[in-house]
């Protein structure tokens, strides 16, 4: 069986499919979702919504609790790293990860951003250790774990090579971490032209929607390869 864990992150409520002024992203991840099922209905689907809760983001007490040693934590310690053990424990279960994560000025929510921050934890996803010979850091996460970020921006050309992909620091910034931590299978689309609110929009949508179904039978192919090595 393999287990999804799926995040969305857009601070509007609903699927723009669904409702007026809903979110492209959520509509995008409930696509995946609802493709996969399709095809493995008996798989395990983890869902987090932070958009809608957010992680709280991470303190000068969170960061004394996770490079203290956990034999050594005091009581408030393990409190302060709670939330972030749920994050990290579910990461962990995963074999894909499906991410919701509009483009907000350029960037990730900051929803978002406190997941990455809560789950990129020494000692849980990744280790450090100053006496070690050349890189001090390491991946922690094993299992060839998937990542598909579905994003949604108003203006067009910010994928590779488009007009303005400088100015694009969503993907980047989820992938980079992740891979640090060891998930480098990367996939994602993205819906544009969303403030331009005519055919294009609507082109855009269909096309992304075509590659999530895309992703999804890529990603089912995969690990229908790796159960039956």
């Amino acid at each position: 069986m393999t287990t999804i864990l799926h995040i969305d992150s857009s601070a509007r409520p609903g699927r723009s499919d669904q409702k007026q002024h809903g979110s492209h992203s959520r509509r995008l991840s409930a696509k995946f979702i609802e493709l996969w099922r399709t095809q493995r209905p008996d798989d395990e689907i983890i869902y987090r919504d932070v958009g809608a809760s957010p992680p709280k983001p991470v303190t000068g007490d969170w960061v004394h609790a996770a490079f203290t040693k956990p034999e050594q934590r005091e009581d408030w310690m393990h409190d302060a790293l709670a939330q972030s053990d749920t994050l990290v424990d579910e990461l962990l279960r995963a074999d894909v990860i499906v991410a919701g994560v509009p483009m907000y000025n350029f960037g990730m929510p900051a929803q978002m951003k406190a997941w990455l921050d809560n789950i990129v934890r020494v000692g849980r996803t990744f280790g450090f250790d100053r006496t070690r010979d050349g890189v001090p850091y390491w991946p922690m996460v094993t299992g060839n774990k998937s990542i598909v970020a579905l994003s949604s921006r108003g203006d067009y050309g910010y994928g590779p090579d488009g007009r303005i992909a400088h100015l694009n620091f969503v993907e980047g910034a989820l992938f980079t971490p992740l891979e640090y931590i060891g998930i480098t299978d990367q996939y994602g689309t993205a819906i544009e032209y969303d403030e331009f609110a005519d055919d294009r929009t609507r082109q855009s949508i269909a096309d992304a929607e075509g590659e999530v179904a895309n992703i999804v039978d890529r990603l089912i192919a995969k690990h229908r390869t790796e159960n039956a090595a």
